[in-house]
């Protein structure tokens, strides 16, 4: 009996999990690490964030779910890992202390055959002076921040019916975060929600960026096939943002956050302020910090991840120019090249390289989103990684059949204003590949024939859909594995 350790339940944790126990079945045990007791489905939250949804609507608790399957779920956080075992613990192992209400705090030894890190983010609030729940800046990363994020929301809009004008902040909290999908789309929320309110004259909404242009969103930007011209997404999100009223701030790295003061830094070199009443930032991304052990406990932690925190896999870490990388530096199976039982799909991978250009301000600050992994990218990744395992389980083979590298894959993004199905609008994007490849297609860098932009009712039907759709299947209801990544 083969025994796989999966270290967190979000997209792509959950992912592997449920797919591992499908194919495996009984004969084999499939343990789930994670330290919530919740699933959440994250691209929902921006509706929490407005108050469209409840919390209830966007999450549920693992372990009934997890009984159904047959899967053994530890509500706990990961510690270290120990490919080679230790003195007294011949097998590998990681170490894990329980988050619970019941083991709160107790720590445990779990050994493994197969070892999958799906911890995704640490949500590095930290790396900026003053951002987020804890000090002055809002934040929809997760349901709970959601959830806060409104009541502040709230709040605001009470000040802005009394006759008050305030200003709005929305964007990226740190010169090299990414996930400016998640802003983009919760800035335009706002917006919708403001005008349905008729109070749009009393807000002014800026969005604040590390793009060095809009619709960047740390893959580069893209050209995209629009009523039948080619645009780059440049103007294809610059125009959204004109038609909701609002301004932009592009090429700021934030650098500190006050009580309603936000200090940046431009990629020119300048030291710059804005004032805000309420903002909403996304932090910086950083491994989730755990160790590694030899048998000896020596620490190999440098072995297994990047300096970011993130696990090396099968990509070209040769720190090569820019100018230089390549879209098959992208990695495939998500296996560490180093113990070949352990993976790392979705965020929790270490990417080799930008897929935005870097820039740097003459002082020496690198103002560049980091490259996005989120999404449909993580739920991928985290099938194929599952069917590579069930591979070498049943079959012992050594040579996968199942990838998924960004420089293969398209993705699909619908950013939504609204909720309901009459009153909406969504920006819907797909690119392919994610990671350009600049040999295959020269022109475009992706294949102008799947890139594709378009803005309309339509797509924020899909949005609706894809919440739905998305949660039935996290939830493994029946036929659940026919519903697509």
């Amino acid at each position: 009996m083969a025994k796989i350790v999966i270290l967190g339940a979000g997209i792509s944790g959950h992912t592997t999990a449920t797919f591992l126990k499908k194919k495996l079945g009984k004969k084999h045990e499939v343990i789930v690490v994670s330290p919530s007791e919740y699933y959440q489905w994250i691209p929902s939250n921006i509706w929490v964030g407005v108050g469209k949804m409840k919390i209830g609507q966007v999450r549920f608790k693992l372990k009934p779910v997890y009984d159904r399957l047959g899967i053994v779920y530890r509500q706990a956080k990961a510690l270290s890992i120990h490919p080679d075992g230790d003195l007294d613990e011949g097998n590998a192992f990681v170490t894990i202390q329980y988050t619970g209400t019941v083991q709160a705090g107790e720590t445990e030894k779990i050994t493994y055959d197969y070892l999958v890190n799906a911890t995704g983010p640490k949500l590095n609030f930290e790396a900026t002076e003053g951002l987020g729940p804890k000090f002055f800046t809002h934040s929809v990363c997760s349901s709970d921040h959601a959830v806060d994020t409104w009541e502040a929301l709230k709040h605001c809009i009470t000040r802005m019916k009394n006759g008050e004008k305030l200003n709005l902040v929305i964007g990226t909290g740190h010169p090299a975060a990414t996930c400016q999908g998640a802003a983009f789309e919760y800035a335009l929320n706002v917006s919708h929600l403001l005008k349905e309110l008729g109070l749009q004259e009393k807000a002014n909404i800026t969005w604040i960026s590390n793009e060095y242009e809009i619709g960047d969103f740390g893959m580069g930007g893209a050209f995209v096939k629009r009523g039948g011209y080619i645009t780059p997404t440049k103007v294809f999100s610059e125009s959204i943002f004109a038609e909701y009223g609002i301004h932009w701030i592009k090429r700021a790295g934030v650098n500190k956050i006050e009580k309603n003061v936000i200090h940046y830094e431009t990629l020119d070199g300048e030291s710059k302020i804005i004032d805000f009443d309420f903002a909403m930032l996304i932090p910086a991304f950083a491994g989730a910090g755990m160790k590694a052990y030899d048998k000896s406990g020596t620490d190999i932690t440098t072995l297994l991840f990047a300096p970011s925190g993130f696990m090396k896999v099968d990509a070209d870490y040769s720190s090569k120019p820019f100018e230089e990388w390549s879209a098959d530096d992208w990695p495939s199976t998500y296996q560490n090249p180093t113990y070949q039982n352990i993976f790392a799909p979705g965020i929790a991978f270490a990417p080799p390289h930008q897929i935005s250009k870097p820039m740097k301000s003459p002082n020496g600050t690198l103002i560049t989103p980091a490259p996005p992994r989120t999404g449909m990218p993580s739920g991928v990744i985290g099938k194929v990684v599952a069917l590579n395992i069930v591979d070498m389980i049943k079959h012992n083979v050594a040579e996968f059949k199942h990838r998924a590298s960004m420089g293969k894959m398209g993705a699909a993004c619908v950013v939504s204003a609204g909720y309901s199905f009459f009153k909406g609008n969504a920006a819907t994007m797909t690119v392919f590949p994610i990671v350009p490849d600049w040999k295959k297609y020269p022109q475009w860098g992706r294949d102008i024939s799947y890139t594709v932009g378009e803005a309309g009712l339509a797509g924020h039907w899909i949005k609706l859909l894809l919440h739905y759709m998305f949660i039935y299947k996290a939830k493994a209801r029946p036929f659940w594995w026919l519903i697509p990544e």
